[in-house]
């Protein structure tokens, strides 16, 4: 298998029609591998985020990050694009589902795909990870830290968003959650709300939760990142990844 990779900003057509602006980190190599939807986190479409689908394409996978503000600012700057999108309070859960659809399809799509597609995101990105997986058909689903999948939203919270945990019924994959233990959204009692409706629902899932380490763990260009943690959530991802979506 060649190590091979192709990275480009390109535009998708969501599920709804529109076309959003996405960046594409694909290997060259014909071998049928599958997909993964990144999610990004509440400050945007950025460098970061980027590099992230570049190290799942170096490791096998093709990968798709949409860009999720495309709408509310096109063209503009990551923080520029976060700052209107939390103006507005946030993406609508409906238009999210939508470019994750659009996203899988275009994964889909490619020609050495295997047809497998799962989803990643951190912060917001980890909700909107679980609600791709209660909302589409997909294969995996991966959950870093996201909050207010359970729990109860802060008075006053500038973002439209509601929890999602009764929707766990509906869940259409396996998912990996990993947390910290030092969060406080999600806290480790929201995580155990998650996994408490997981196993009552008959649902496959696998949870990792780190000490020392609270939200954004897996970040590398701030002061919450934790290497041991965040090298050993890749590792989980790898597995979980290589488990569910390979060939």
């Amino acid at each position: 298998m060649s190590d091979a990779l192709h990275a480009e900003t390109i535009k998708i057509t969501s599920g709804n029609g529109d076309q959003i602006e996405a960046y594409s980190a694909r290997s060259l190599d014909e071998t049928p591998r599958g997909g993964v939807v990144v999610i990004h986190h509440l400050p945007g479409y950025d460098s970061q985020t980027k590099e992230i689908a570049r190290t799942f394409a170096a490791n096998g996978y093709n990968a798709v990050v949409p860009n999720l503000y495309w709408r509310q600012a096109p063209g503009a700057s990551p923080d520029d694009a976060a700052a209107t999108a939390r103006a507005q309070g946030g993406i609508p859960d409906e238009q999210l589902v939508s470019d994750v659809a659009g996203a899988a399809d275009y994964l889909k799509g490619l020609a050495n795909s295997n047809g497998k597609v799962g989803t990643i995101g951190y912060c917001s990105g980890g909700r909107q990870s679980f609600l791709a997986a209660v909302s589409l058909p997909i294969d995996a689903a991966v959950d870093c830290y996201g909050a207010f999948v359970t729990g109860t939203l802060p008075e006053g919270f500038p973002l439209k968003v509601t929890t999602l945990v009764d929707r766990t019924p509906n869940l259409s994959c396996p998912l990996l959650g990993l947390f910290g233990n030092e969060d406080a959204h999600p806290s480790p009692a929201e995580v155990d709300e998650l996994e408490a409706a997981l196993q009552a629902n008959g649902k496959a899932y696998e949870f990792h939760r780190y000490d020392n380490a609270g939200h954004a763990f897996f970040s590398v260009n701030r002061p919450a990142y934790r290497p041991e943690a965040a090298n050993d959530g890749w590792e989980r991802i790898f597995a979980f990844y290589g488990k569910h979506l390979a060939s």
